[in-house]
C-alpha cells in the first residue's frame, strides 16, 4: 500500500472506516469477531490509516477498534472525532473546551491507547467560535494526548480560520462520484493551505459497488432507508453512474468500487479515502484498488458523470454541514 500526506501526517493511501462495524447499516455490530479480524487484516495489508469515533455507537465502536489494535498499536494511524456527543448533556455540538477535554480522555482510555494520530472536530459547533475549540486542541497537541488536528464538514471559511489558530492536517467530508461538493470551495482551499482531504463515504454508502438496485434486504434500521439517495425516482435516476461505473470497471478489468476509488486516488496527492466495511473480502477488494491505473479518457468520462440526484442526508442532518 502507498502512501499520502495529509498535512504532515503519513497515511496509507486507502484508509478503512469503522463506522458500520457498530451502527448504522445493515448488519451493523452484529459480528464483532468479524469485524476485529478485518481490522487486524486491514493492518497486514498496509491499510494503516483507521478512522472511528466516540459518537459511533455510542463509544462501543473506539472501544472495538481498540481490542483489535491491541500489541499492535504503533502499527496504525488512528483517527477519531469528538463533539457530537455533549458531556455535560448540552443539546447539539459540543466543541467547547472543557467537552473537548473530557472528549479526549474517553477516546484515549476506550481506544487503548496513549495518543490519538488525528482528532476530529465531528461538526462545527455554531455555539463555540472554533478558534477556541482548536485552541484547545493545541493544548493537547502541547501534551501529546493527540498528534494533529482535523475538522469534518466544515466549511472554507471554518477551515482558514482554524489553520490560522494551529495547523489543520486533514478535512473530512463526502467526496465521491456522486457527490461532489468540496471541488467547489474546500478542496481549492485545502490545496492552498497544504491540508489534506480524507473522503468518507467514498463509494457513495455501497451504492457505487453496484449491488444496490433497490432497498430490498436492508434493515428497517438502516439508515439509507431514509437517506433522499436512495428513495424513490431518485434511486433509479443514481443508477445510471453505477451503470456508467461498471462499464469503466468492465475495461479496467476491476471492480465498480475500485474503479470509484482510483478516480479519487487520481485526484491528486493528499487525498485519502476511507471506504468502510466489515468483511476482509470486501477490505481485500478496496485495497486493491490502490494499484489500479485509469486511463485519462476514462477519468475523464467518469469526471463528466452528472452527481447524485437527491440532497446527500435528510433536511435535519445538512444544517450541521458546510458550517
Amino acid at each position: 500500500m502507498q502512501s499520502t500526506s495529509l498535512g504532515a501526517l503519513q497515511v496509507s493511501r486507502i484508509g478503512l472506516g469503522a463506522m458500520g462495524m457498530s451502527a448504522f447499516y445493515t448488519g451493523a455490530g452484529r459480528d464483532e469477531t468479524r469485524s476485529i479480524r478485518t481490522l487486524r487484516r486491514a493492518v497486514d495489508l498496509g491499510v494503516t490509516h483507521l478512522d472511528t469515533a466516540e459518537v459511533y455507537g455510542p463509544y462501543v465502536n473506539e472501544e472495538l477498534v481498540g481490542r483489535a489494535l491491541r500489541g499492535r498499536r504503533d502499527e496504525a494511524v488512528l483517527a477519531t472525532k469528538f463533539g457530537l456527543v455533549s458531556h455535560s448533556g448540552r443539546p447539539g455540538p459540543d466543541s467547547t473546551p472543557a467537552n473537548v477535554r473530557t472528549a479526549v480522555e474517553g477516546s484515549l482510555r476506550r481506544l487503548g491507547t496513549d495518543r490519538i494520530d488525528l482528532y476530529y472536530q465531528h461538526r462545527v459547533d455554531p455555539g463555540t467560535p472554533v478558534e477556541e475549540t482548536v485552541g484547545a486542541l493545541s493544548e493537547l497537541v502541547a501534551a501529546g494526548k493527540i498528534l494533529h488536528i482535523g475538522l469534518s464538514e466544515a466549511s472554507a471559511a471554518t477551515i482558514r480560520r482554524a489553520h490560522a489558530v494551529h495547523p489543520v492536517a486533514a478535512v473530512q467530508t463526502e467526496y465521491s462520484l456522486w457527490t461532489r461538493d468540496p471541488e467547489a470551495e474546500v478542496l481549492p482551499t485545502l490545496r492552498e493551505l497544504g491540508i489534506g482531504l480524507v473522503p468518507y463515504a467514498p463509494l457513495g454508502h455501497g451504492f457505487l459497488a453496484g449491488g444496490i438496485r433497490t432497498l430490498d434486504g436492508m434493515d428497517a434500521t438502516d439508515w439509507r432507508r431514509t437517506n433522499p439517495r436512495f428513495t424513490g425516482e431518485n434511486l433509479t435516476r443514481n443508477l445510471r453512474i453505477v451503470d456508467r461505473v461498471r462499464e469503466v470497471a468492465e475495461e479496467a478489468g476491476a471492480t465498480p468500487a475500485q474503479v470509484a476509488l482510483a478516480w479519487l486516488l487520481a485526484r491528486g496527492d493528499g487525498i485519502a479515502p476511507i471506504p468502510g466495511t466489515k468483511r476482509v473480502d470486501r477490505l481485500q477488494e478496496n485495497s486493491a484498488a490502490d494499484g489500479i491505473r485509469l486511463t485519462p479518457g476514462q477519468i475523464k468520462r467518469l469526471t463528466n458523470l452528472t452527481p447524485a440526484s437527491g440532497a446527500r442526508h435528510a433536511e435535519p442532518d445538512m444544517a450541521d454541514i458546510d458550517r
